[in-house]
């Protein structure tokens, strides 16, 4: 039992710094993630990190950005509490083979329409990659894990030369020492898509070995992408940051492209597909962090 109110089931995942449980909320009979930190005399720094990520996700209100539904600490413990979300992880579908155009494209405005409200916000996720990015039965999308994400301007709770992030979606400043910012999550959003659309991986290998391939080596955007899939990816993972469009630029530029007559804009479909999103009720859970 966790803060007298949460039971807590299975193990969903296990990370450095926090694990995450299947739980039942007994105050209000309903199942729930709860991500459980550390404990706090263990490491200040990722309890510093668990406040920080608790704050921001509740400045969010996005459907397509699972709501925190409660935060504190338990037995010297950071807790958090949000929806248990169905459905595979982007990375998951990956590996089933490339997506379409049509899927790449209805993906590419949900997530770019949410990291649109994220970065309205002054916040930078940090960490978008297909594994959090998860895919729920009803359409649309959850973007998820917030764990690495910071306010613009906000001091480091890491140590300066530690870089976070996932080492093979880092933009080449990052990896260089640069502070995040909203054209990081950019380059990772590229990097994202090309990955659906071809399959594949951009940066293989060791951590180190992805971080060192994407300094020495840009990513390669197949002209066969189309007209107008292949200047989007080149232009959002272009390795200087000041030529990155903008988040609401790339939304911009989805929303402008053709449809087929007597079908609804991307704009439109995108706003049906994240509104329909349902908290599931019997089908297998998937942890939301």
């Amino acid at each position: 039992m966790l803060a007298g109110r949460y039971q807590l089931g299975r193990t969903l995942g296990v990370g450095g710094s926090a694990a995450v449980y299947q739980a039942t909320d007994l105050v209000l009979n309903r199942v729930v993630a709860v991500k459980l930190y550390r404990a706090l005399d263990m490491d200040e720094a990722q309890a510093a990190r668990a406040a920080e990520e608790a704050r921001l996700l509740a400045t969010l209100n996005h459907p397509s950005i699972p709501p925190l539904y409660d935060a504190g600490i338990a037995e010297g413990r950071n807790y958090l509490v949000t929806p248990l979300i169905s459905g595979p992880t982007l990375a998951q579908r990956i590996r089933q083979g490339p997506v379409t155009p049509a899927e790449a494209h209805h993906l590419a405005m949900a997530l770019t329409d949410a990291l649109c409200h994220v970065h309205a916000r002054g916040i930078v996720h940090r960490d978008v990659k297909p594994g959090n990015v998860l895919l729920p039965p009803g359409g649309g999308i959850c973007l998820v894990d917030f764990g690495i994400a910071r306010a613009l301007g906000s001091q480091e709770v890491t140590a300066k030369s530690l870089v976070v992030g996932t080492a093979g979606y880092l933009a080449p400043e990052r990896i260089r020492g640069a502070t995040a910012t909203t054209q990081t999550d950019v380059y990772a959003v590229g990097l994202t898509l090309l990955e659906a659309l071809l399959g594949r991986r951009t940066y293989e290998g060791t951590a180190l070995q992805q971080v060192m391939a994407a300094i020495d080596r840009p990513p390669t955007v197949p002209v066969t992408l189309g007209p107008q899939w292949h200047p989007l990816l080149s232009a959002l993972t272009d390795s200087d940051p000041h030529r990155r469009p903008t988040m609401s630029d790339v939304f911009d530029d989805l929303a402008g492209w053709d449809q087929s007559p007597g079908q609804p804009s991307p704009e439109q479909q995108v706003r049906a597909e994240i509104s329909s999103v349902q908290p599931p009720a019997t089908q297998p859970m998937r942890s939301i962090f």
